[in-house]
């Protein structure tokens, strides 16, 4: 049983996300030193999961009476009482440490995104989380330093297209996040200090906005002069059309069916969103190896 909270307060389900670190590999469409690339990614991903599960466990720690107030929470390890406040300290110190070490050993550079992704995360956990707009930029940024460390461990330079496409697909997420937030406080139920920064006005416009950049900044991506000689194609516009099609799957989850809480969850249950995702990256495949 308390193997089983242990496991819970880790969040291995998240682990989903660190999946962008493999994305500056994808999308060179290039393994140059024998594979090796491939290996490293892996260690970068199990990296950032590690030290990203530490962050969960200082959330959860921090979070502790919001989290017993919340309908779903409130059944997270420290918030029900399986796991003690002084038990968390200890993994948490321990992990965090172990991490940073066998990155530093590892990769250099790797260690250094990994500890502006800590520190960062620290803060957030300690007060910006609670400062509306600047929590949903902070979540943001991590998945882009998820793209520095799969670009540090392969050598391979990241593009400014995929940080920008990568940072304004978090930004969408998170905030339909907190839009399930909202919904829950209009509901009579406290989940966070900040709520009071959004209403389902403002988080309905901006997700309709960022839905709207996301697209057009998708499609300059596939006619850039830049990408198109890079990937020796000019039919990669092609894929837009599954870009669109999960982008309004997500808007039809959250807007329809209210269901916003939690992206990665979201992704793992939705046998629409899975298919989508898989008949793009097929289609990409398709279009530059293969047309």
């Amino acid at each position: 049983m308390f193997l089983k909270n242990i496991t819970i307060l880790l969040r291995p389900h998240q682990y989903i996300k660190n999946l962008f670190v493999f994305a500056p590999l994808m999308f060179s469409f290039q393994v140059i030193g024998g594979g090796n690339e491939v290996l490293n990614s892996l260690v970068a991903f199990l990296l950032f999961s590690l030290i990203a599960s530490s962050i969960y466990i200082l959330n959860d720690y921090m979070d502790i009476e919001e989290d017993r107030k919340h309908p779903v929470k409130k059944f997270r390890p420290l918030a029900s009482g399986f796991i003690s406040k002084s038990q968390a300290k200890v993994l948490f110190v321990s992990l965090s440490i172990s991490v940073l070490f066998i990155a530093c050993m590892f990769n250099i550079q790797l260690f250094y995104v990994l500890l502006v992704y800590f520190i960062l995360n620290i803060a957030y956990s300690i007060k910006l989380k609670h400062i509306s707009i600047v929590d949903i930029f902070i979540i943001s940024l991590g998945f882009v330093l998820r793209l520095f460390a799969g670009s540090v461990v392969t050598g391979i330079e990241l593009s400014h297209w995929i940080i920008i496409i990568t940072f304004l697909l978090a930004l969408f997420l998170a905030l339909a996040k907190r839009r399930d937030d909202v919904m829950l406080s209009q509901a009579g139920k406290e989940t966070r200090k900040n709520i009071d920064g959004y209403n389902f006005e403002f988080v309905n416009a901006t997700m309709v906005l960022m839905a709207g950049v996301i697209i057009v900044s998708y499609i300059l991506y596939t006619v850039s002069s830049d990408v198109i000689n890079k990937l020796h194609t000019n039919n990669l516009y092609i894929t837009t059309f599954f870009v669109i099609l999960g982008i309004f799957r997500y808007m039809q989850l959250a807007f329809v069916e209210q269901k916003s809480g939690s992206p990665t969850k979201i992704v793992l249950k939705d046998r629409f969103l899975q298919f989508t995702i898989l008949f793009w990256l097929l289609s990409f495949y398709i279009v530059v190896k293969v047309v």
